[in-house]
């Protein structure tokens, strides 16, 4: 499943509103009581207001301090009510937005994991972490506030004008002329602001991203005196998330603008038409102040809505982003049409095997090979040469173009990952810890794990020694991505992980590239152990470390040139005699005392 292809987004506006449907449903009872509580409050504060035409038309000319202390208390306890369910209706929707998107984001983030490598070798992560944490948001404007206050500002605009008409219809049609106009305004600055709203998610996306690399990097970034050049990047970015901001404060300051423009004209003209009507004695004093209080609860609802209709149309635009990302595939979706993977006894078999990341530029090109079950296979070659690519098709993050990889007999493109994955075990060249505890980071592969089976797993890839250094031993943090460790013990932090998986099919990328000669000598052995009864795939620079390999297979330009065992390969006097011959005088010259890298030969 390739990313969605760039270009101009088309919007689903009848599919969104079926997205908002369906989240109002999930919280249903939350949103069903907040509008139960709006439609209260917004009652409630029709109160005050009419009341004002019985204490101009009936209280003063009467001089009826009963029926005014009546309209008092009426009046009180509608502001009470109206405070009260207020308050609640805050409480009650706000609460239920937050839970929504709490929800969204692990649901987001839980089809996220579970896509396919290729979609996170073509996406920043600051990309991605923007799509889990910052689009979810809008959507407390849809089950919070926002959409239940948008619905009572309808309401209470048609109870509004349902009096007003009661009050003067004449004067009440002119009204509905203007407000007609102001909400035709509102429908097309909506439309045009949801693009901008979307392109905004994407810069702050791609800006988060780019920090998130830099701060990743930044002991680069200071090596190489980079930091004025990364700070020019980012401003960049910067600079166009302010001009995108800057759109949408046109677009809503244009439509608040309108807004105040309807209702000083609704005022003006209620002013003069009311006015005469009073005078001509077709309206009373009363009746004229209370349709002005009216108009007010009219416009400034639809007012409000032009807000709320923003932060609706920002969520909508986060929606639209998620929408995307769901819609692709998964791995676990793809495993449905394949079949069960129970065991694995570890017999990989490519059978020509042809692989291609850019369409016309191959990085494999017909290899075949095959490693029973038990024995190791060794990768050697030149950088670019395709050892890599081929331990990346047998762990499954990418599929051949041309021909097949066999585990047991069984494609690995018909086999479910998940359960596939299950009996692999990988030490890679750039070991990956999290940033807790040594002791956490070794039972990563098993969580299960206990005291005990931990410690003879470090023991056995020579960690356990060092992690006792430690003050705190093996609770000891080992700091975001384990720059609290030297490389060396990364590398064996990892290399337990791997041995308390207790995989079928174990690869080693570079696994004792980061170790003294001192280390890699007292690992070997524990490796070896590690491998017996193990496929075991090995990259490894230095030849020395893969001289007991079962066959080692020499790849340059994507192409198997030469196989065989260690001492078959040199008698042949080919390209990994030549590998090995000049790896052994660079070792002379680097004064590594050569009887440490040639023991293992004899």
């Amino acid at each position: 499943m390739n990313p969605p292809a760039k270009g101009k987004p088309k919007y689903d506006s009848k599919r969104a509103w079926s997205e908002v449907r369906a989240l109002m449903w999930e919280h249903r009872r939350s949103v069903g009581i907040g509008l139960v509580l709006m439609i209260i409050s917004r009652a409630s504060g029709f109160v005050l207001p009419y009341s004002t035409k019985f204490v101009l038309d009936d209280v003063i000319p009467n001089k009826d301090i009963r029926l005014l202390g009546i309209i008092a208390l009426a009046g009180f306890a509608a502001t009470i009510v109206q405070s009260v369910t207020g308050y609640a209706l805050s409480q009650v929707v706000s609460v239920a937005a937050q839970q929504a998107i709490a929800r969204l984001r692990e649901d987001v983030q839980g089809h996220l994991i579970r896509l396919p490598v290729r979609y996170f070798d073509s996406t920043k992560s600051g990309v991605l972490v923007s799509r889990v944490m910052n689009d979810p948001e809008g959507i407390r404007n849809l089950i919070g506030t926002g959409l239940i206050q948008l619905t009572g500002g309808i309401l209470s605009a048609i109870a509004a004008l349902g009096v007003l008409i009661h009050l003067n219809w004449r004067l009440t049609l002119v009204t509905v002329v203007f407000l007609a106009i102001f909400g035709a305004g509102m429908s097309v600055a909506f439309k045009r602001l949801r693009p901008i709203f979307r392109e905004r998610s994407v810069i702050t996306a791609e800006v988060t991203g780019r920090l998130t690399e830099t701060l990743g990097g930044i002991r680069l970034v200071k090596v190489y005196t980079a930091e004025e050049r990364e700070r020019a990047v980012f401003g960049k970015g910067v600079q166009r998330l302010f001009a995108n901001i800057a759109k949408t404060i046109t677009g809503t300051s244009l439509t608040g603008t309108l807004g105040f423009a309807v209702v000083g004209v609704i005022g003006v003209i209620a002013m003069y038409v009311g006015g005469r009507d009073v005078i001509t004695g077709a309206m009373t004093l009363g009746s004229l102040l209370t349709f002005v209080f009216f108009i007010a609860m009219v416009t400034a609802p639809l007012v409000q809505v032009a807000s709320i209709g923003t932060q609706i149309t920002e969520a909508f635009a986060g929606l639209d982003r998620i929408r995307e990302l769901r819609d692709m595939a998964t791995e676990d979706q793809e495993d449905e049409r394949k079949q069960s993977v129970p065991t694995v006894v570890g017999h990989v078999k490519f059978d020509q095997v042809s692989f291609e990341y850019e369409p016309g530029v191959p990085v494999l090109h017909d290899v075949t090979f095959d490693a029973p079950a038990g024995t190791t296979t060794a990768l050697v070659g030149s950088s670019g040469s395709g050892k890599s690519t081929m331990i990346s098709l047998i762990m499954a993050f990418a599929q051949p173009q041309q021909g097949r990889i066999l585990v047991d007999g069984t494609p690995v493109s018909d086999l479910r990952l998940r359960e596939y994955r299950h009996h692999l075990g990988v030490v890679m060249q750039d070991n990956f810890l999290f940033d807790g505890t040594v002791k956490e980071n070794i039972a990563f592969t098993k969580p299960s794990a206990t005291d005990e089976e931990i410690m003879r797993v470090a023991q056995i890839a020579n960690a356990h020694e060092f992690i006792l250094g430690f003050p705190q031993g093996y609770e000891t943090i080992v700091g975001e991505r384990g720059v609290k460790l030297s490389g060396g013990q990364r590398q064996r932090v990892a290399i337990a992980r791997a041995i308390l998986a207790d995989p079928r099919v174990l690869i080693l990328d570079e696994a004792t590239l980061s170790l003294d000669s001192e280390s890699e000598h007292l690992i070997q052995e524990g490796l070896r152990r590690l491998r017996a009864g193990r496929t075991t795939f090995v990259i490894a620079h230095r030849l020395s470390t893969i001289t007991s390999a079962n066959q080692i297979l020499v790849l340059e330009k994507g192409q198997i040139v030469e196989r065989g065992t260690h001492a078959e390969l040199l008698a042949l006097g080919g390209r990994y005699r030549d590998l090995y011959s000049r790896q052994y005088q660079m070792e002379l010259d680097q004064f590594i005392n050569p009887g440490e890298e040639i023991a293992a030969t004899g």
